[in-house]
């Protein structure tokens, strides 16, 4: 997919267009519930035989998930200047991951899963619905935090303990991410321990 080009548009509105969406009545974060992304890569291990192959594809679709969020509401033109920076930042360590993922499935002789099309993003992350800065960092908090608890969920479930490393690592990435951006949200620590898994 290549990058949209500059357009007379203001950009949220050359973002809606192309997109085709209107908003739509369900709020941007009812696709949130932190286990649907646990669950996702569950799925896609059980769909392999519950191998670790089958889990690295699971979580390679997530991290092509978090990839296309942060591209396609980073050119809404819903972002300040300083709220973008970060999400190009952490759209780099989402590419990183894929990257990783990816070359790992490779090893094993599999196929890298192909993301799907910005459509099917905007449509199942409901991104037409963004309308300002704080409903896309609340949608990139929820992603966060989903990812993170879906990699340290599947940990005791890889056999090879080398990929349990790397998903220990990809959850510490994502939960960094999470915290970044749940105080940019204004919200207080979780008074509770074992924030993940």
């Amino acid at each position: 997919m290549t990058e949209p080009s500059d357009s007379t548009l203001p950009a949220r509105r050359q973002f809606l267009s192309q997109l085709g969406l209107a908003a739509t009545g369900m709020t941007a974060l009812a696709f949130l519930d932190a286990p649907a992304s646990a669950a996702a890569i569950k799925k896609r291990a059980l769909a392999d035989g519950g191998s670790d192959l089958g889990i690295l594809q699971g979580a390679l679709a997530l991290e092509n998930e978090g990839i296309a969020a942060y591209r396609i509401a980073g050119g809404s033109g819903l972002l300040t200047p300083g709220t973008l920076k970060v999400a190009l930042v952490f759209k780099g360590h989402h590419e990183a991951h894929r990257d990783s993922l990816a070359a790992l499935i490779s090893k094993m002789g599999g196929k890298p899963a192909e993301p799907k099309s910005d459509a099917e993003y905007v449509k199942n992350l409901d991104l037409g619905a963004l309308k300002n800065e704080g409903d896309v960092v609340k949608l990139a908090a929820g992603l966060e935090q989903g990812a993170a608890n879906a990699y340290v969920g599947q940990v005791a479930a890889l056999k090879d303990k080398q990929i349990a490393v790397l998903f220990a690592q990809l959850s510490t990435d994502e939960a960094v991410h999470w915290a970044v951006l749940n105080g940019a949200l204004g919200n207080s620590i979780p008074s509770t321990a074992y924030l993940f898994g």
